[in-house]
C-alpha cells in the first residue's frame, strides 16, 4: 500500500477526497517556487539591456546564456501543472494528474538549483572572485540538497513506521 493510500486510510478519505487534498498541497506548494522562479526569470532577462551585460565577454557570456536557458526551463515547468489543471479539469484523472505534476515539480525545482546555482557563479565571478566562485556555488547547491532532499527523505525514514509495525485497522494483528 503507498504512502497516499495509508494517509487517506488515516483520514478517512475517500479516493477522490484524497486526490483532491494532495492537489491543494501540491499547489500551495508550487506558488513559491513559481513566483520565485518567475522573478528570477523577469531578472535574467533585464540584464542583457544593461550596459555591464555588453562588457561580458567568453565563458561568462555563455554562462549567463546558460542560466536565462535553465530559467525558462524552470519557469515552464513550474507554470506547468497550471495548463494540467485546465486541460484534464472534468476528466476524473485527478489521481493520475497528482502523480504527473508531482514529477514535473520535482523537475522544476532541480531546474530552478541549477538556475540559482549558475547565475550564482556568473554573479560571483563578475563580482571578482574567479575561480574562488566554483567552490562557493557547490557549497550552496550542496546546502539546497541537504535542505530540498536530504532532511526531509531522513525525516520520511525516521519517522514511518516499518511496515512490520503496522496493524490493520481494528488493532487485529497478521
Amino acid at each position: 500500500m503507498s504512502d497516499e493510500e495509508v494517509g487517506a486510510r488515516e483520514r478517512h478519505e475517500t479516493p477522490a477526497q484524497s486526490a483532491d487534498r494532495r492537489w491543494s498541497d501540491l499547489t500551495q506548494e508550487v506558488r513559491i517556487a513559481q513566483t520565485g522562479s518567475q522573478i528570477m526569470f523577469g531578472f535574467l532577462l533585464s540584464v542583457a539591456f544593461t550596459d555591464r551585460f555588453a562588457r561580458l565577454h567568453g565563458f561568462d557570456r555563455g554562462l549567463y546564456v546558460v542560466v536565462v536557458i535553465l530559467g525558462a526551463l524552470a519557469t515552464g515547468t513550474l507554470i506547468a501543472p497550471v495548463t494540467y489543471h485546465r486541460l484534464l479539469a472534468g476528466h476524473h484523472v485527478k489521481s493520475q494528474m497528482v502523480g504527473a505534476v508531482s514529477q514535473l515539480v520535482a523537475v522544476g525545482v532541480c531546474l530552478l538549483a541549477a538556475a540559482i546555482g549558475a547565475a550564482l557563479l556568473l554573479l560571483l565571478r563578475v563580482a571578482g572572485l574567479g575561480w574562488a566562485a566554483w567552490p562557493i556555488v557547490a557549497a550552496v547547491l550542496v546546502w539546497f540538497a541537504l535542505c530540498w532532499l536530504a532532511l526531509p527523505l531522513l525525516l520520511r525514514r525516521r519517522d514511518a513506521p516499518s511496515r512490520d509495525d503496522e496493524a490493520p485497522p481494528g488493532g487485529a494483528s497478521r
